[in-house]
C-alpha cells in the first residue's frame, strides 16, 4: 500500500518533535520542511526518527511548491509573530493549495480563541487572523485546539505556588480551565493528520480542572495542605496587562509577561474554554490527567531532594 506522505512544518521545534515521533510511529510518512542553514544536529535528529528532510525557505515559493507536491496533509507546528503565524504560514498555505494538498493543519493549538473579543490576546489575534485566509483557501483545514499546555502547571504559568503551598486564581475559582499535554496533543494531531474527514475544528484536552479542582488534588498528592489564593477580579488583571505594555512592551518577544496575563485572563473569563469535546475520536488514544502530571512532578521533586 503507497502511504502518502505528510509534510511537517516546524518540526525542529519543541512540539513539532513530539508530532514527527507520533506520526512516524503510526507508520506515517514523515516529510519534514527545515530552512536552509539549519543545523546538521537537528537534521540528523528527524532522519533519525524516520522522516525525511525536505529544505526550503519560506520566501521560496517554488521550493515550497516542491516540498508540498504529492503531500495528503499538511501540519504546521510553527511559532512566532506575525512575520511566521500569519506570514510564512500564508506562503506554506498558498504552496499546499498550488500543489493540490487536499488538508491543511495550521499551528492553532491554544484554548478557543474563536470565542475570544478581537484585542484580547495578542498571539491569538493572530491565530485569528491567519484562520480567516484558510477558511478563504480552497483546502479542507482542521483547526486542533487542546486549551493550555497541562507542561505549563509545574513551570512557568502562575497558578501552583508550590513554595507558598497556594493556587492562585482570578475572578472565580469555579472555573475550569483546559489542559493537554504537549505529547497527547502530538499523538491527536498525528491522528488527525492522517484521517481524511476531520472537521474545521477538533478541541481535546487532558483534563479540565478548576482552582478548587487543583487546591483538592495537591493536597491529595502532597498530604500538605494547599490553599486558594484570590489575586483579584478579571477587571484588575485587565489593567495589569494594560500597565504592564506600557512598562514592559516587549513586542517582539513571542510570550512576554503581559501576553501571559492575557491567557490567564482568557482562561479564569471562561470565554477560551473548549466544547464540546472531540476525546472521543480516536479510541486507542489514552489522555494524561491533572493529577497524572503534578504526580509525576511531585516524585521528581521527591526524588531531586533525597539524599545521595
Amino acid at each position: 500500500m503507497t502511504i502518502q506522505p505528510i509534510l511537517l512544518a516546524g518540526a525542529t521545534g519543541d512540539l513539532g518533535d513530539r508530532i514527527a515521533r507520533a506520526l512516524t510511529a503510526r507508520g506515517a510518512a514523515v516529510r519534514a520542511l527545515v530552512r536552509h542553514g539549519t543545523s546538521a544536529e537537528k537534521v540528523a535528529h528527524l532522519r533519525g526518527l524516520g522522516a525525511t528532510v525536505v529544505e526550503a525557505n519560506y520566501d521560496d515559493p517554488e521550493a515550497l511548491h516542491l516540498a508540498c507536491d504529492g503531500a495528503f496533509c499538511v501540519v504546521s507546528a510553527l511559532s512566532g509573530l506575525r512575520e511566521v503565524i500569519v506570514d510564512a504560514q500564508t506562503r506554506l498555505l498558498e504552496a499546499a493549495v498550488g500543489a493540490g494538498v487536499p488538508r491543511f493543519i495550521p499551528s492553532d493549538f491554544a484554548l478557543d480563541f474563536t470565542r475570544l473579543q478581537p484585542g484580547s490576546n495578542r498571539n491569538l489575534d493572530l491565530r485569528r487572523e491567519f484562520m480567516a485566509r484558510v477558511d478563504r483557501a480552497p483546502i479542507a483545514a482542521t483547526s486542533i485546539l487542546n486549551g493550555a499546555f497541562a507542561d505549563m502547571l509545574t513551570g512557568v504559568a502562575p497558578i501552583i505556588l508550590f513554595k507558598r503551598r497556594r493556587i492562585l486564581y482570578w475572578q472565580n475559582a469555579d472555573q475550569r480551565m483546559d489542559f493537554t499535554t504537549k505529547n497527547d496533543v502530538a499523538a491527536f494531531t498525528a491522528a488527525a493528520a492522517m484521517d481524511a474527514s476531520t472537521p474545521r475544528i477538533l478541541r481535546i484536552a487532558g483534563d479540565q480542572v478548576s482552582a478548587r479542582e487543583l487546591a483538592a488534588l495537591m493536597t491529595d498528592i502532597t498530604g500538605e495542605r494547599f490553599r486558594l489564593f484570590r489575586a483579584g477580579g478579571l477587571g484588575m488583571l485587565g489593567g495589569l496587562i494594560k500597565v504592564a505594555r506600557v512598562v514592559a512592551p516587549q513586542p517582539d518577544e513571542v510570550y512576554p509577561p503581559w501576553q501571559g496575563m492575557q491567557y490567564m485572563h482568557n482562561m479564569y473569563s471562561g470565554l477560551g474554554e473548549l466544547k464540546p469535546l472531540d476525546n472521543g475520536r480516536y479510541p486507542e488514544l489514552t489522555w494524561t490527567t491533572a493529577r497524572d502530571v503534578l504526580s509525576a512532578h511531585e516524585r521528581r521533586t521527591r526524588s531531586s531532594a533525597a539524599p545521595a
